[in-house]
């Protein structure tokens, strides 16, 4: 459930602003340059800095799983839309779309691809977050089990959590797959040989 709440925050978030940041120049001038300088800060190093703002309940660890989420999905998204082929936008002008028009039926579905790839890498950042997240003052999760484990020197424990992560990127990595072949169908590539 961390992870979910974390993920829809930093998700909604990163692509906000990626849409800011890609749609309008004015949005890129103001909000790319700090999300770039933001997005090197270690998110473990600010876990301190988490618990100062937000105590010790379930706040911090959802901030912090939040703020790895969401620059995955602003990169790949403002990606997207930047690389969306000139000539399709030329197109839809020439086929006489307003502004609206152009994002809705020609710069958002150009970015799909990209943005799909950036929710894939920030459900891995949101596992990644959440063991972290986890080992902040929590009482349950598998984060929790883990440093248990871990101070009881209990490595059957720690490597069946470590497998219950792995199932569950899986899991989370199957769905967006399926996601991908259901909103992606429009669009032929390449699936291999």
């Amino acid at each position: 459930m961390r992870a979910l709440v974390g993920l829809a925050i930093g998700g909604s978030v990163g692509v906000t602003l990626a849409l800011c940041a890609g749609l309008f120049r004015l949005g890129e001038d103001l909000v790319d340059a700090t999300m770039q300088m933001l997005r090197t800060v270690p998110n473990v190093a600010l876990i301190p800095l988490l618990i100062i703002w937000f105590g010790i309940g379930e706040a911090p660890k959802i901030a912090l799983i939040a703020l790895g989420t969401a620059f995955p999905l602003y990169l790949n998204v403002y990606a997207g839309i930047r690389n969306v082929d000139s000539t399709l936008i030329e197109a839809g002008r020439t086929l006489g779309l307003s502004r609206a028009g152009l994002i809705r039926h020609v710069i958002l579905p150009g970015a799909l691809p990209n943005a799909l790839v950036g929710l894939r890498y920030s459900l891995g950042i949101a596992w990644l977050a959440l063991v972290f997240g986890e080992q902040i003052n929590a009482t349950a999760g598998i984060g929790y089990l883990m440093a248990n484990a871990r101070e009881f020197f209990q490595t059957d424990v720690i490597v069946v959590c470590l497998v219950v992560y792995a199932f569950l990127g899986l899991a989370v990595d199957f769905t967006v797959r399926t996601l991908e072949k259901v909103l992606l169908s429009w669009r032929p590539a390449f699936s291999g040989t």
